[in-house]
């Protein structure tokens, strides 16, 4: 059973409340998210036995742990893992999936920022689609400062990109430019070969903290029914942003054409990424 550990939420910097306030919303519907959120292909966990060192004993420092989407996966391998998670509905919901699985488990609720690194360093700090919501005067210099000397930060990003049910992914734009107007006109999906890369690889070379960065790339083709695909929209910070009423009408405008056009069933094309980077 994972242990249950908290410790204060602070945000005192104004200039962070967009990122803050947007990274809270996950924690509303933790049982959504949960259900509705897929996890990683068994390559990435391969990778990170081979470059990264991460195997079965390994001291693990999960960054943002979300409902354990790569915490059980690690735990299931035999890592001793301390996973960090700001939400506290999150965080409960991560013990309840670690439970039976690994007793070296430990479940923090805390923001990675401002929670205190225990004395004894890691070998690896992990975070998967979460990195991106760390305060950026923080994360680089503290996930140095959690790992052992040739310990490795690997961080995990998902984009969708093109591929899957393409047309669908054409035609749902009217619906957000519709319900979102921030949307811009004829927004696409990028295909995989167009994506630059992790943007946090010119971040690391910066910090002179870590060696070069490996980057490892896997795709990921998951279909969904028209319930399961708006479960995963209803998951994502940028929907759960929009005003209700809009949010509403944009879900509604999705679900129709999924059902009129497609028969209930599109596939997302998703390319997850993987960086690994060596404390010097």
């Amino acid at each position: 059973m994972a242990d249950d550990i908290t410790h204060a939420k602070r945000d005192d910097r104004p200039e962070d409340s967009r990122r803050v306030r947007l990274s809270q919303t996950f924690d509303e519907d933790a049982e959504l998210y949960d259900r509705a959120r897929p996890g990683y292909p068994s390559e990435l966990y391969n990778d990170l036995a081979e470059f990264a060192g991460v195997r079965p004993g390994s001291r693990v420092l999960e960054v943002g742990c979300g409902t354990g989407q790569a915490t059980v996966p690690l735990a299931e391998r035999g890592c001793r893992i301390t996973a960090v998670e700001a939400g506290p509905s999150m965080a409960a919901v991560a013990r309840r999936n670690l439970t039976g699985i690994a007793a070296a488990a430990q479940v923090v609720t805390s923001d990675f920022e401002t929670w205190p690194l225990p004395e004894e360093p890691f070998d690896a700090v992990v975070s998967a689609s979460a990195f991106h919501w760390i305060d950026p005067a923080v994360r680089m210099a503290k996930a140095a400062d959690a790992l052992l000397p040739g310990g490795a930060l690997c961080v995990v990003r998902t984009q969708h990109v093109r591929g899957g049910t393409e047309d669908f992914f054409i035609e749902v734009q009217r619906c957000y430019e519709r319900f979102d107007p921030t949307t811009p006109p004829g927004l696409r999906p990028p295909a995989a070969a167009d994506v630059e890369g992790l943007d946090h690889v010119e971040e690391v070379g910066r910090s002179r903290r870590f060696g070069p960065t490996v980057l490892r790339r896997y795709g990921q083709d998951l279909a969904y029914n028209t319930s399961e695909y708006l479960d995963l929209l209803r998951t994502f910070s940028g929907h759960r942003a929009l005003p209700e009423v809009a949010r509403d009408g944009l879900l509604g405008c999705i679900a129709s054409l999924i059902d009129g056009r497609y028969e209930g069933r599109v596939t997302r094309r998703s390319l997850i990424e993987l960086g690994i980077s060596h404390r010097l």
